[in-house]
């Protein structure tokens, strides 16, 4: 019997991905474990490979196709001995589990039949159609009246005159048109809303009339920026969100509307550690070693070891729960093309500054390759992110759920400090931590911090 192939689940908050690129085409032979397509996930593109052997029968999915369900075929194999006559016979995919966990039937298509006899045939046009489109009339509902003017005459108006108007507050009924036969246009939509004109007058509402206070009003949705853009004549490209972005607006979104964050800063001397970086780099470079210690690979290396010692700060919420972890498993924030991705220097408190290094080198250069595989960039119990190398002073990052904390690190720059009651010059980097107050409070917070900063201004304790 023919085999499916299907969309697989690259992770396991996958629902849907991009099939970018077919490996094969129809009619070659696969063996268990050649690689068939390449799939784009939001984070990474993977390749997917046969389970079974056989021959190519039919491409059901073409490359390039956005949106392909987990689970859905894109492939049929045929086995030893079998020819395109038998892929019809391809099985049926089990439908998606719901919700409790069972697997939900699938849905008969409608059949031709029922099909046939719910549309109106053009060979029956005559009374029989007319009183089905008479039904359907009957049944519809009413389409909301024109607004009219005091003397109850139509009140014309552009179709975008009245999206506009109704988006204002405006009643159309004052205003007066500039248009062909006093229609009402965009024109004088914009003028009447710099002239402040055409609001309804405020009406008491009944509560008031009782002597209760009024409910508040639901503030009003506001125009979205396509609409606003076109309102105002903004010219415009509109460009299709990668999977990555989408993914990225939603998770966000969804951290600062639940996440109750707060921020915390603190201003640390990075001298010593210039200094302890700029030998080490010298040493290596000396004796043939295969790294070179960033600015970053300390401050991961920082953070790791804070975390073991403030281990409540490497937490997450779980409800009625709290998960404190074991080891810090940092993510560290890296800018690509089509947005933000964060790698994860596993167990880094174990780990040398060299391994480090060369660890989050790697990561990097496959993460803007788009070939990191999903446990490289899910999971990790603490984000850093660094926007130093792009000259910026300091800034408080969002929470990267289900995460409690995330630190972000300015650029180190030379600024005045005050030194035994004299004023001096020192490089000064701002590291400002977020946090989720859920589970981490100000005091855990504030010890992370100061656990942080040690580190860093006496970088040598990092070597031990």
């Amino acid at each position: 019997m023919p085999v499916n192939v299907l969309m697989p689940a690259l992770s396991p908050t996958m629902t849907e991905g991009n099939l970018a690129k077919w490996l094969v085409k129809e009619g070659d032979e696969v063996s268990s474990g050649d690689v068939l397509a390449e799939i784009e996930t939001d984070k990474a593109t993977m390749e997917v490979e046969a389970v079974d052997e056989g021959r190519v029968g039919k491409i059901l999915v073409p490359e390039g196709s956005e949106g392909v369900k987990v689970n859905e075929p894109i492939a049929i194999l045929l086995q030893e001995g079998e020819d395109e006559s038998a892929l019809d016979q391809a099985p049926t995919p089990p439908a998606a589990p719901s919700g409790n966990g069972e697997a939900k039937p699938a849905e008969a298509a409608p059949k031709a039949e029922e099909a046939k006899s719910a549309t109106p045939s053009s060979a029956t046009s005559g009374s029989s159609g007319a009183a089905g489109t008479q039904q359907m009339l009957e049944k519809a509902p009413p389409a909301p009246p024109a607004p009219k003017d005091a003397s109850g005459e139509r009140v014309f108006a552009s179709p975008l005159a009245r999206r506009m108007a109704k988006q204002a507050g405006l009643d159309l009924t004052q205003l007066k048109g500039s248009g062909p036969h006093g229609r009402i246009v965009r024109a004088d939509v914009e003028q009447a809303i710099e002239r402040g004109v055409g609001a309804p007058a405020p009406t008491e509402a009944p509560a008031a009339a009782e002597g209760k206070a009024p409910a508040a009003a639901a503030p009003a949705a506001g125009p979205s920026a396509k609409e606003q853009a076109e309102m105002f004549g903004m010219p415009y490209e509109e460009v299709s969100l990668s999977s990555m972005r989408k993914t990225i607006a939603r998770r966000l979104t969804e951290s600062k509307q639940t996440v109750p964050h707060f921020y915390l800063s603190i201003e640390v001397e990075m001298d010593e550690l210039m200094k302890v970086r700029k030998e080490l780099n010298a040493r290596a470079e000396a004796s043939g070693d295969d790294y070179k210690l960033s600015v970053n690979d300390f401050i991961i290396r920082a953070c790791a070891l804070a975390l073991k010692k403030v281990p409540a700060a490497n937490a997450s919420y779980n409800g009625n729960t709290a998960l404190m972890y074991e080891h810090a498993d940092v993510s560290v924030a890296v800018a690509i093309e089509s947005g933000l991705i964060t790698p994860i220097v596993k167990k880094a408190e174990t780990k040398g500054l060299a391994q480090i290094s060369r660890e989050m080198k790697d990561l990097a250069k496959r993460a803007r390759d788009g070939k990191l595989k999903p446990e490289e960039y899910q999971g990790g119990t603490f984000s850093l992110s660094n926007l130093g190398m792009f000259g910026i002073s300091q800034f408080e990052a969002i929470i990267n759920p289900p995460q409690a904390c995330i630190l972000a690190v300015g650029k180190s720059e030379q600024r005045p400090v005050v030194k035994d009651g004299a004023l001096s010059v020192a490089t000064m980097m701002t590291a400002s931590l977020s946090v989720d107050h859920r589970v981490v409070d100000g005091a855990i917070g504030a010890d992370f911090l100061a656990a942080f900063k040690k580190l860093v201004e006496d970088p040598l304790t990092m070597l031990l």
